[in-house]
Order: C-alpha cells, then sequence, then structure tokens
C-alpha cells in the first residue's frame, strides 16, 4: 500500500475521478489517502457529515486496499463509490454490509438558462443574519438535508425571496474541494413548488460553483425523481453509487 499525501497525487492515481478528488478535499487536515496498484482510496472526516472512504479500482485491489484504510482511519469511515463496486465490496469483507444507494450528479457546464421570470426577484447570496430563516425553511421543505446553517465547510447560502419578503427557495455552497465544488441543501416551501423556484437557486448557486472550481457535483437520493430531472435538465449528469458500513468493528483486523 502507498500512501498519498497531496491532492495532486490523488487526481493521479484516480485518473482525476470526480468523486474521489472531492473526497479528497484538496487533502485537507485529516484527510488520508491510499492506492494499491490501480485502486485508490481517500478517507474524509466528516465530508458531508459523513466520515467517507471514497473508492475506485478493481475488486481485488479495492478489498485489500479497503481493509488496509478502515485499519487506519477506523471503522466510522464508509466505503462508497460506484454502486456495482461497492455491492461487490459489501460481500467481499466480513462485517461490511450495504447501507444504500444514491446518485452523485456532476458536471463542467450548465444547459442555456430560461428567461428570467417576471415574477420574482433574482437569486441572491445570504447574509449570516438570515441563517435563522435558512434553518427554519429546511426543517419545513428538506428536514433531512446534510447541508444546514452553522455546519462546518458549509461556505453560504443563496436564496429568492418573495417580494413581500419571505424566503421561497435556498441551497448552499457547502464543502467544496479546489476543482469540485458541491451543491447541497436545496429547499422549496411546499407552497412555491412548480414554479421553477428550485431551478432557478441551483442554476444560480451551480455556476457560481463552476466559476470557482471548474466542476460541481450534487448528491440526490434516486427516488428523488423531480429533483433528479431538475438537476439532468441543467446539464448533470448521473451517476449511480452506493455506500456500506462496519457492522462490526472488527473486519478491518480480519485476513
Amino acid at each position: 500500500m502507498r500512501e498519498l499525501t497531496g491532492a495532486g497525487e490523488v487526481a493521479d492515481a484516480c485518473g482525476d475521478d470526480d468523486l474521489v478528488v472531492w473526497a479528497a478535499q484538496g487533502m485537507r487536515p485529516g484527510v488520508r489517502a491510499w492506492a494499491y496498484g490501480d485502486a485508490v482510496a481517500v478517507a474524509s472526516p466528516q465530508a458531508s457529515r459523513r466520515d467517507r472512504l471514497a473508492v475506485r479500482g478493481p475488486l481485488h485491489r479495492v478489498v485489500p486496499l479497503v481493509r488496509h484504510a478502515l485499519a487506519e482511519a477506523g471503522p466510522s469511515y464508509r466505503p462508497f463509490g460506484d454502486a456495482p463496486l461497492i455491492r461487490e465490496l459489501a460481500d467481499g469483507i466480513a462485517g461490511l454490509r450495504l447501507s444504500g444507494g444514491f446518485s452523485w450528479m456532476v458536471t463542467t457546464t450548465l444547459t442555456r438558462p430560461v428567461p428570467p421570470d417576471p415574477v420574482w426577484p433574482d437569486p441572491v447570496w445570504l447574509d449570516p443574519d438570515d441563517d435563522p430563516e435558512v434553518t427554519d425553511l429546511l426543517k419545513e421543505a428538506n428536514p433531512g438535508s446534510y447541508a444546514m446553517p452553522g455546519i462546518p465547510r458549509v461556505r453560504r447560502w443563496a436564496g429568492i425571496r418573495h417580494p413581500r419578503g419571505p424566503l421561497l427557495t435556498v441551497a448552499a455552497d457547502a464543502w467544496p474541494a479546489p476543482t469540485v465544488g458541491l451543491l447541497a441543501g436545496v429547499a422549496t416551501a411546499p407552497q412555491s413548488r412548480g414554479q421553477g423556484l428550485g431551478e432557478r437557486i441551483c442554476r444560480f448557486v451551480a455556476a457560481a460553483l463552476l466559476a470557482e472550481h471548474g466542476r460541481v457535483a450534487l448528491m440526490v437520493d434516486d427516488w428523488n425523481g423531480p429533483a433528479i430531472g431538475v438537476y439532468e435538465r441543467l446539464g448533470f449528469a448521473r451517476r449511480l453509487v452506493a455506500a456500506a458500513e462496519v457492522a462490526d468493528p472488527g473486519p478491518a483486523q480480519r485476513p
């Protein structure tokens, strides 16, 4: 096993895979990464509120690499990557179990914008003083959101307000890597859905992230067809991924 110590090393080892590069988070303090032949694993603490172990490569190399990474980083890390690989990995390591599937979506360019809406104001970046209102909207419209105001590395929030003041929709710039921004925390008030507000706020944040990072990604539940449709209209490509978790703290020590 070879430990990787720089973001450039990780990008080279994984072929600049956007999911793995995002997990590396620029190799900020606490992140560790390893390569074994053409397999790569990145242990990223509290990346989108989970200790994530992003993996890529052929199964016969990923299995020993994940065992090594779990022994080094600890059993709180959840392997995640392409869904077929993670399913085989869960079958191949004792004590590791599949915990669920979702979609990773990424783009390097957005589709052409729709014409400006004459009814609603343009999206804007919100001030920290708006955090309580953002929190209230998330609790109502997206209570499962990983991004919330005050969470470390959730950098900023954008929103669209009703002309009379209340927030109608929000989205966050959160957990970015130097070359991959992450769109998160998307929520639209239930009474305001179906009017294109979610697409407009996502386009606004995604455009800013593209300008800063060159790529923008997001994570979305596979059951959320309406959201996936919005992201695809914006130009995001969908990649089916999955996560596994350690059911028994011992598997990393087994042969």
